[in-house]
C-alpha cells in the first residue's frame, strides 16, 4: 500500500478546510495543490487532491527532478529515510487539519452506515483487534445484531482477489434462495447461512435495495419480525405535554420516535405523575420522520404518528398493577411484558 493510501484511508476531505490551509486551486477546479519546502528549502513537497485523491510528490530543486527513492521501503537509506519522514509529517498534518474521519474504507459503505446512524442512532462498534475493520450495528434495547460490516477479501466469496467491504444482515429465510441468484448477493461470511446473507458493497447494487433488508433486519433484532407487531410501553410526561387534549383533538397524533419502534407497532402510552397509570393504547402509522425540536425539556431528531386505538380509564392500569407484572419502571420506551399484554386484553 502507498504511503497516501495508507495515511489517508477511511477520510474524507473538507474542500473548505482545504483553502484555509493554503491550498490553492486550480483552473480545472477540481485539483487542489500545496507546496512546501524542506531541509532547507533543497527539497519541494507538492500535494494534489484530485477529487478527494491525495497525491504526494518531492522534488529535488537543485537537480529539479522528482526524487522517488524515498518509496521504496525495503531498500531506504538514511537519508532517504529522512525525506521519508518529512512527506508522511506534511500530509498527516493535512489529514488532521483537511480531512474527516470515517468509520469504513468504501464510499457506499460510508453512505450506508450514515444512514443507520441518523435513522437508528446506532454508532457502528469496532469488537475485534485482529479485525480492526468489522463494524457492528446493534438494536439499543435488545443489543442483538442488525448488520455486520467487513473488509475481506473477494477470494472468501469465489470472486477473484483484492479487499472489498460486505455487509451481513439477517432475513426471511424463504428470501435468501432467490437473492442468492442476483449478482452481489453470497451466502452469509462467517454467519449462519440460513438466516444470514452477505451483500457486497461496491455500488453495484442500490442503497435504496440493501436498505430495504437492513430494515428487515433490524425488525428481527428489535423483536418485531416474527410477530405481526411489537408493543411497547412508551411515557408521557403531563408537565410538558397534554396527550389527552392532542386526542380530544384528532385521533392521530405525532409522538417522539422510540428507538426500534416500527410502523405496525402497538404503543401503550403511561402518563406519569400524578396518573401514574397506562391510559391509551396506539398503533404507530408511520415512523422515523426527521423532526429537529430542542426546548430544554425534550429533544427530537425523530418522531412518529400514532394513531388511539383505545383509551382506558386511569384507574385500570396504574403503576401498582403494572408492577405486578414486572414493570418497574417506565423511564423510556420499553418491550410489554407478554404477561401484562394477555392481562390488558382479556379484560376486553
Amino acid at each position: 500500500m502507498d504511503i497516501e493510501k495508507s495515511l489517508f484511508l477511511k477520510y474524507v476531505v473538507d474542500y473548505d478546510k482545504l483553502v484555509t490551509y493554503g491550498f490553492i486551486k486550480e483552473k480545472d477546479k477540481k485539483t487542489y495543490c500545496y507546496f512546501k519546502n524542506i531541509l532547507e528549502d533543497t527539497f519541494q513537497i507538492k500535494v494534489e487532491v484530485v477529487e478527494g485523491l491525495v497525491i504526494g510528490k518531492v522534488y529535488d530543486l537543485e537537480l529539479e527532478d522528482e526524487y522517488i527513492n524515498f518509496r521504496v521501503e525495503n531498500n531506504i537509506g538514511e537519508f532517504a529515510g529522512k525525506i521519508r519522514d518529512e512527506f508522511e509529517k506534511v500530509l498527516i498534518d493535512i489529514r488532521n487539519n483537511c480531512f474527516n474521519k470515517e468509520f469504513f474504507i468504501g464510499t457506499q459503505t460510508n453512505r450506508i452506515s450514515d444512514v443507520l446512524i441518523k435513522k437508528y442512532g446506532d454508532i457502528p462498534s469496532f469488537e475485534w483487534d485482529s479485525y480492526k475493520d468489522f463494524g457492528v450495528f446493534k438494536n439499543k434495547i435488545t443489543k442483538k445484531w442488525y448488520a455486520l460490516i467487513m473488509n475481506i477479501d473477494k477470494e472468501k466469496l469465489g470472486e477473484g482477489s483484492g479487499n472489498v467491504e460486505i455487509i451481513n444482515v439477517k432475513i426471511n429465510p424463504s428470501k435468501i434462495e432467490a437473492l442468492l441468484k442476483k449478482d452481489g448477493f453470497y451466502p452469509a461470511y462467517h454467519m449462519n447461512k440460513k438466516y444470514w446473507i452477505s451483500i457486497i458493497l461496491d455500488e453495484s447494487i442500490k442503497d435504496e435495495e440493501i436498505l430495504s433488508l437492513i430494515e428487515e433486519s433490524y425488525e428481527y433484532a428489535s423483536g418485531g419480525a416474527n410477530k405481526s407487531q411489537t408493543e411497547w410501553i412508551v411515557p408521557a410526561n403531563p408537565k410538558y405535554y397534554d396527550i389527552e387534549e392532542a386526542f380530544e383533538k384528532s385521533n392521530i397524533i405525532d409522538w417522539k420516535q422510540g428507538a426500534g419502534i416500527g410502523v405496525g407497532d402497538t404503543v401503550y402510552i403511561y402518563i406519569g405523575q400524578p396518573v401514574s397509570s397506562i391510559v391509551f393504547k396506539c398503533r404507530v402509522v408511520e415512523n422515523n420522520i426527521p423532526f429537529d425540536y430542542h426546548d430544554g425539556n425534550v429533544n427530537m431528531k425523530y418522531i412518529m404518528k400514532i394513531e388511539l386505538q383505545e383509551k382506558y380509564d386511569k384507574n385500570l392500569y396504574t403503576f401498582h398493577k403494572l408492577n405486578e407484572y414486572g414493570v418497574n419502571a417506565v423511564r423510556s420506551a420499553r418491550f410489554m411484558p407478554k404477561k401484562l399484554s394477555d392481562y390488558i386484553n382479556k379484560r376486553k
